[in-house]
């Protein structure tokens, strides 16, 4: 199945149905008023977050998806029918945007999250609505309201406790394959992740998720190579672990590379707790080894990790750094709600 984090579709709730002008006529009843019913009530457009979705693949097949119009009043005071509502069922993780893609009109983190985006248009009334004292035989009914319509963009972001940052062949696949039951593709070529990775960790008895992104290069919030689309799904994480190859040229640069395209991204990631790594420390002599770890450390500005994902030196280390700053944002979380949780005075 093929990945999709963005899609644009277009919603219209129904139209209301009109009223009725109906009067009762029957044998031996000379003046019966009117009886015309009112007009159903237009259908309306939910968006709802369902389990067993990992993708918006769906909505790159359908893009527009309109609610049923209400029925027409009828004779006797029958109203017409409610239309029939259309449900976008989305994975945890969606934003519903407006179309200008930076207002957003919903945000669905939990699975069962149900929000009415477009509420149907009312029915008219039929003309038994409008019998006065001084009309008791009304000819006039009202057509029923339009439907609201609009298009708007759906983005998915991926729900991690931890993610994954660096330049490409910096060893996120092999980290993530070496720590999950997830199978990445795994090359000695640039780019080969082309799309976001999802993983459950167990360290220690206990479990987090943790995602891992396309590599970025320089110019990435600019589009250059994937561009900078796929932070997006690293901006739920509590904490990120910036992996830098230790292979590479010069460990303190290509860590200030990652560092900048972050900055540049916005979206909090910059004030994300970090840990950073040196990976790929198996191919390094000691000497190498000792170089490459003083340039990540004055780049970063703390003693990074030393780590191979080939070897699992140094990973249940990563691992366990990680967990300690997840736990501590739950924590947090559980303070914070009991703060705000109502209590008998």
């Amino acid at each position: 199945m093929k990945f999709l984090d963005q899609a644009k579709v277009y919603v219209r709730s129904g139209d209301g149905g009109a009223g009725c002008v109906s009067f009762r006529r029957e044998k031996f009843i000379e003046f019966g008023g009117p009886d015309g019913g009112n007009g159903g009530r237009g259908g309306d457009v939910w968006i709802e977050c369902v389990d067993g979705l990992n993708t918006l693949i769906d909505y790159r097949y359908q893009q527009h998806f309109k609610a049923k119009k209400g029925e027409h009043g009828m004779g006797a005071n029958r109203a017409g029918a409610k239309g029939s509502d259309v449900v976008l069922r989305v994975p945890a993780g969606t934003q519903v945007l407006d179309e200008d893609e930076e207002t957003i009109l919903a945000d669905l983190t939990e699975v069962g999250q149900r929000i009415r985006l477009l509420s149907g248009g009312n029915g008219g009334f039929g003309n038994a609505e409008f019998k006065t004292s001084t009309n008791q035989a009304p000819r006039r009914a009202n057509p029923g309201l339009e439907g609201q319509e609009k298009w708007i963009w759906l983005r998915l972001k991926l729900i991690a406790d931890a993610g994954l940052v660096g330049l490409p062949n910096a060893g996120k696949s092999t980290f993530l394959a070496a720590t999950t039951a997830a199978k990445p593709k795994i090359a000695d070529y640039p780019f080969t992740t082309l799309h976001p990775g999802l993983g459950v960790v167990r360290v220690d008895g206990r479990e987090f998720v943790l995602a891992d992104i396309p590599g970025l290069i320089e110019g990435a919030h600019e589009g250059a190579g994937l561009g900078d689309r796929f932070l997006g799904h690293v901006e739920r994480c509590r904490v990120l672990l910036h992996l830098v190859d230790g292979t590479c040229e010069h460990a303190g640069k290509a860590y200030k590379t990652v560092r900048q395209e972050l900055v540049a991204y916005g979206g909090g990631l910059e004030d994300r707790v970090e840990i950073v790594a040196l990976s790929k420390i198996d191919s390094l002599t000691p000497e190498l080894l000792k170089q490459q770890k003083e340039r990540l450390q004055r780049a970063a500005k703390k003693k990074p990790l030393l780590l191979s994902s080939q070897s699992g030196q140094g990973v249940p280390e990563a691992l366990r750094a990680l967990l300690a700053v997840i736990d501590e944002g739950r924590e947090a979380e559980v303070a914070e709600a009991r703060k705000t949780e109502w209590r008998p005075i």
